[in-house]
């Protein structure tokens, strides 16, 4: 097998979020009265393939890290001055007008011919769809090729995930479905594994090694990744420094976490939510558990309009909507029975 240091791999979002950039998004979901955004999807993708490509050992470049949208030749520029090894991007695709939903729906992976990789871009792109085959749920429509900047103008493999139709009801919903998203980081991450000749290194918590102030390395990045992700502004530098431990004692408090600064394995459970069925969570609470369970409820599209991780009264109006109508005893207390519906539903269905 091969070393997987010896790659750095390129993870690219398409489109921006802050501002959004225009069109890129679903036509009005029903019950919340707004749009998903293409790069809500994409975004969080592209980190949740960081994140399981530091854990099996590659190194990683994120081409497009700004929340603004960029100019494909300039994340072009930058992938081939940071000599990447092969590129990945997320992207979720659209059919007729974008204002209203149809039936188009699957996931697509596209490479370039003229890509000066062509074989080995259709290799990737194979490999790639493959494991999204195998983990995904949803319609496998092809592998195809397209030529665009960052498929053909980038000096290395280059492959794009296209993860669904936003333009499909059912598929919206999936763009903001924390468990659909991590499913297609890490689909991605196999198919890179696969094509590289590296050992796939599975998202379990025995996986993951007990890190502290003065540690550094990928698990480091992850873990600068993850905290970032609740809302700590950090450096992703690998360096367990001050700021770092500082974050970490954080986020051990408001996890009723033991708060020693010490990532071992109950820290790492809560942030990778490894166990959230395992909280019961009710007005008041405070965790990454809370995070998790809002961004489910919004993608089943229930209202929450702070994704904060504070169970306040909005999240418990939405809680008590979701047993309702789900035939669960409507207390606003996410327990066993709850959290069960809750991890295998589909959302809400649309009254149109």
């Amino acid at each position: 097998m091969a070393e997987a240091s010896n790659f750095l791999i390129g993870a690219n979002d398409e489109h921006g979020i802050n501002p959004p950039t225009a069109g890129k998004r679903t036509p009005i979901m029903p019950y919340i009265g707004k749009s998903f955004y293409e790069n809500e999807f994409n975004r969080q993708a592209k980190i949740d393939f960081m994140l399981a490509c530091l854990r099996c050992g590659f190194n990683v470049y994120d081409i497009h890290p700004e929340e603004q949208d960029i100019s494909i030749s300039t994340r072009v520029l930058r992938t081939n001055r940071a000599g990447v090894s092969l590129v990945v991007t997320f992207a979720y695709n659209a059919f007729g007008t974008g204002n209203s939903f149809n039936t188009a729906s699957g996931f697509e992976v596209y490479y370039s011919p003229f890509n000066p990789y062509p074989n080995e871009s259709r290799q990737l792109s194979e490999e790639v769809f493959e494991k999204l085959s195998q983990n995904l749920g949803t319609r496998a429509r092809f592998v195809g090729t397209i030529s665009i900047g960052m498929l053909s103008n980038v000096n290395c493999p280059s492959t794009l995930i296209e993860a669904g139709f936003m333009t499909n009801f059912e598929e919206a919903k999936l763009m903001l479905n924390p468990i659909f998203v991590q499913n297609v980081g890490e689909s991605a991450c196999q198919g890179v594994c696969e094509f590289l000749g590296v050992t796939y290194i599975s998202r379990e918590l025995k996986n993951y090694p007990l890190i502290r102030q003065g540690s550094r390395g990928n698990f480091v990045k992850i873990l600068q990744y993850l905290l970032n992700e609740y809302g700590y502004n950090l450096s992703v530098d690998g360096i367990f420094g001050g700021n770092t431990y500082q974050a970490v004692i954080k986020f051990q408090q408001n996890n009723n976490l033991t708060a020693d600064g010490i990532v071992g394995p109950n820290t790492w459970s809560a942030l990778l939510n490894l166990n959230p069925s395992g909280t019961i969570l009710k007005n008041g609470s405070r965790n990454s558990a809370v995070l998790f369970l809002q961004k489910l409820l919004l993608s089943y599209l229930y209202p929450i309009t702070s994704l904060d991780g504070i169970f306040g009264p909005e999240t418990e109006r939405a809680v008590r909507a979701f047993q309702t109508e789900n035939g669960l005893s409507v207390d606003g207390i996410v327990g066993p029975n709850t959290w069960r519906v809750l991890l295998n539903s589909t959302g809400r269905t649309n009254p149109n």
